[in-house]
């Protein structure tokens, strides 16, 4: 069913919207972190390690088809905001296309340049065999990651937050189940894990498919749909492009540390991954709610409401700030138990990096849910230079910490890449979002005046 966010109160019409998607952000999450889980406990740390380590790059890699794909249905949501269908269903077919081509090219290149590129991230060679392998097969299976997160956003886009949420659940227990298939009943090593992903990706992919086919005859794309219009093309990259490049250049940040990190050693390494796969459960939150603002922003910013764009962001805004100060009590009371879920409590040293980084990080959840916030309400409106250049802003802040600290302080001097790049990032969002939000309120404010 679709979902018009165009009436009644924001902050419950945000909730409603946001709580299916961040249970789906959990699900999704499940994927990597059941991985690394099983491979921690059934196969051992140097298997965590490997596992572990990936999470950068696939994040690189699959967060550029994220955003594209987000950036894509942007123009779906403002455009069924509007009540234009057609050109809704016209966005839609563009956007397959082009969603197609970048996978095909993504897939190419990274399988070509898998054993290059881990070497640059300083990939331990009696790892190395293990990680290629893993990666191998998640390059492979791009084109199913790609479709499920194409038939979520167009979902999303439409108001329906829930179905994905189901599909995600559904397949991450399939997930589960192959992963100790594979692993415990089969013997395989991370290749096992590597497969389960990609099956269970499939199969969301698969089930969402064909809920769109049968619910949704607003989406029912006819011939007409898929004549190519260039200049609509140029919309769709305008929007997603940018905020693919915002996804990639944030993980190019988490790949440089990542590849600081891994000169410690597999405890490190294992620590790190651990701590790094609890905080990303952790601010699944945030992402929910940035995703949310994003098709609140852009279905009122369709209808011409721009005062509820204003009072949906600020109300967003202090769910984020309620959000953050409960977690940063957790992590730091319960930080060093919650990494015990990856390894067993003898791996002391292990359990140790984890929680290091908790204190080091934890302080600056405020700021990370922040940047979700003003990221999505400015695309939302349309706008994909500037979130893009908050991604530049927390790559050069992360670049500069590891260029300073790496080999010449502690674990935690890396670890405090993190929340520097945080802070970075809102430099520019903020003071552009209030700039866009006051231009566009007088627009309006002033085209009101002028009705007759």
């Amino acid at each position: 069913m679709t979902h018009d966010m165009t009436k009644g109160s924001p902050i419950k019409l945000i909730l409603q919207f946001m709580i299916p998607v961040c249970l789906g952000n959990v699900f999704q999450q499940f994927y990597n972190v059941a991985d690394s889980v099983i491979a921690g406990q059934f196969i051992g740390v140097d298997a965590l390690a490997a596992i572990g380590s990936t999470g950068s790059l696939i994040f690189f890699v699959t967060g550029w088809l994220q955003g594209l794909t987000s950036g894509f249905s942007i123009l779906v949501s403002q455009w069924f905001g509007a009540r234009d269908y057609k050109k809704m269903k016209h966005y839609v077919a563009m956007s397959i296309y082009l969603s197609t081509f970048f996978t095909i090219l993504m897939t190419v290149g990274f399988e070509l340049a898998n054993e290059k590129i881990l070497r640059l991230m300083n990939s331990p060679e009696y790892l190395l065999e293990d990680i290629k392998i893993y990666m191998t097969i998640i390059y492979g299976g791009l084109i199913v990651t790609v479709a499920y997160n194409a038939f979520a956003s167009v979902l999303r886009a439409l108001g329906d937050s829930r179905s994905p949420l189901y599909f995600l659940i559904i397949s991450s227990v399939v997930n589960i189940v192959l992963d100790i298939v594979f692993i415990v009943n089969f013997g395989m090593g991370v290749e096992g894990c590597a497969y389960a992903t990609v099956i269970a990706q499939g199969f969301s992919a698969a089930l969402c498919l064909v809920y769109i086919i049968k619910k949704f005859p607003i989406l029912k794309l006819e011939k007409s749909d898929f004549e190519v219009n260039f200049q609509s093309i140029g919309r769709l990259l305008s929007l997603g492009v940018p905020m693919g490049l915002q996804f990639s250049i944030t993980a190019i940040g988490t790949i440089i540390v990542q590849g600081a990190i891994n000169i410690y050693g597999a405890a490190h390494m294992a620590g790190f991954s651990a701590g790094g796969k609890l905080q990303n459960l952790i601010v699944t939150v945030f992402t929910a709610f940035g995703a949310t603002i994003a098709t609140y922003v852009g279905q009122n910013r369709g209808a011409g409401k721009m005062d509820r764009v204003h009072q949906g962001v600020k109300c967003t805004q202090i769910m984020v700030f309620v959000w953050s100060v409960i977690i940063m009590g957790v992590v730091y009371f319960f930080g060093r138990d919650m990494a015990k879920l990856f390894v067993s409590g003898s791996e002391r040293e292990v359990l140790d990096v984890a929680y290091t980084y908790f204190l080091t990080v934890f302080w600056a959840y405020p700021f990370l849910g922040s940047i979700f916030i003003y990221r999505n309400a400015l695309q939302g409106l349309g706008y994909g230079l500037v979130p893009m250049l908050g991604g530049v802003f927390e790559l050069v802040a992360r670049a500069a910490i590891i260029m300073f600290v790496a080999g010449r302080t502690s674990f935690r001097g890396v670890c405090l890449a993190d929340p520097i790049a945080w802070i970075a990032a809102l430099i520019p969002l903020i003071p552009y979002y209030i700039y866009v939000n006051r231009k566009k309120l007088g627009e309006h404010t002033r085209l009101s005046v002028e009705q007759p």
